[in-house]
């Protein structure tokens, strides 16, 4: 279910399936394809910095700042293939989410400080921003930050960060002064994850994973130079960031491979008399996935285009954010319907699709909460594209 590309996008295409056989190593491969998350952390720095050494680190980013200056086509296919291919996961927050900002805002030392180390995954970064009480009312946060001197002293806490625990730097939303609209007191820090004061709770998911965690500030100093634009503008740079998240979090890549996935699992399962893809019912609901898949790819495409006109994704963000989460979850559910009471087994010797589809079933329950939940993201639909 591909869309048409043009000859040049098509060789690219196929210089990036070459490159994918013959460079993503088989044991991570292996690993993703098994949702086998042990070696996370060193599976997907090791494969940025085979990117990186190939001059693909960064897909979206322009030429000057070190990025392969792709097209929006050519970014499109390289997610679209390397999910496909089991390769890991680039970590967004870097390179997707703060980099962007540090683009746009930061300044020049900023820049030449932190993005070379993005994009050669010599820095790991991870995201402060949803707090007890102000996760869809994100402007409600409560994390201080009072300036001492040449330093902003941090008190707070941060919830839903994820990977938190492998990261050497956290860009933080945090309040710098009390008064007016809320919107119009809160600044972008980037703390060194290394200093004292901090402290990491794990947060244990549904799968019994360690993906997210709750981060503790107790007078953490943090140098002014690492204040990203001006005081009090920090709204303005978190919007920004959120439009890039939202798009991120589509996961078109991931959906395709999903959907493979949900197909190879029903060739394989009878039902009555016959393999389950092949029961009318069953395969009714899989087109209807379908269909909606190639409406959010199409909306996806449009929504990149414009984006590059307009050098941010807009409120349409907020489309793919809610249809991309709804449509995983529901070819997760179509993956346990087609196991049945086997979806109950979790033990990887029986059958590798059975704990497989399991896990990915319970963790993905996240998918329409996080990034704001897809009940924020109808609102900002309503109000910013039909106007209601």
């Amino acid at each position: 279910m591909n869309l048409d590309f043009d000859p040049l996008q098509l060789a690219f295409r196929d210089e990036l399936r070459a490159f994918l056989r013959d460079n993503l190593p088989d044991d991570i491969r292996e690993r993703v394809a098994n949702r086998d998350h042990r070696n996370v952390r060193e599976d997907i720095i090791r494969w940025q910095k085979i990117l990186h050494q190939r001059g693909w680190g960064a897909p979206a980013w322009p030429v000057e700042f070190g990025g392969p200056g792709w097209s929006k086509p050519q970014q499109y296919i390289f997610d679209i293939e390397c999910a496909l291919a089991d390769a890991p996961e680039q970590l967004a927050f870097g390179l997707k989410m703060v980099a962007p900002v540090l683009m746009r805002y930061g300044n020049a030392e900023q820049q030449r400080r932190f993005l070379p180390r993005i994009v050669a995954a010599d820095d790991w970064w991870c995201q402060g921003y949803s707090e007890p009480g102000a996760g869809s009312d994100l402007a409600s946060l409560r994390t201080r930050a009072e300036r001492s001197g040449n330093a902003y002293v941090v008190n707070g806490q941060k919830v839903w960060n994820t990977m938190g625990q492998f990261a050497d730097w956290i860009f933080c939303l945090v309040r710098t002064d009390a008064r007016g609209k809320p919107q119009q007191g809160i600044s972008f820090l980037l703390i060194d994850m290394r200093t004292p004061g901090i402290r990491v709770q794990p947060t244990r998911l549904l799968d019994g994973s360690h993906e997210v965690n709750e981060i503790w500030f107790d007078n953490v100093h943090v140098p002014v130079e690492n204040l990203v634009g001006e005081e009090n503008r920090g709204w303005t740079y978190a919007k920004y960031l959120l439009g890039h998240e939202r798009s991120n979090v589509a996961g078109i890549g991931a959906i395709k491979r999903e959907l493979l996935r949900l197909k190879q699992i029903a060739a394989a399962q009878n039902g009555a008399a016959a393999p389950l893809l092949q029961d009318a019912v069953f395969a009714t609901r899989i087109a209807q996935v379908e269909i909606e898949l190639r409406a959010l790819e199409i909306t996806s495409l449009r929504t990149m285009f414009e984006a590059e006109r307009n050098s941010a994704p807009g409120p349409e963000a907020s489309i793919l954010k809610t249809r991309g989460t709804e449509i995983r979850q529901r070819i997760s559910e179509l993956q346990i319907d087609v196991l049945g009471a086997a979806a109950l087994v979790l033990d990887p010797k029986i059958d590798g699709d059975v704990p497989r589809a399991t896990l990915d079933y319970l963790n993905l329950r996240k998918l329409s909460i996080f990034g704001g939940s897809n009940e924020i993201q109808r609102n900002i639909i309503a109000q910013r594209i039909l106007g209601l």
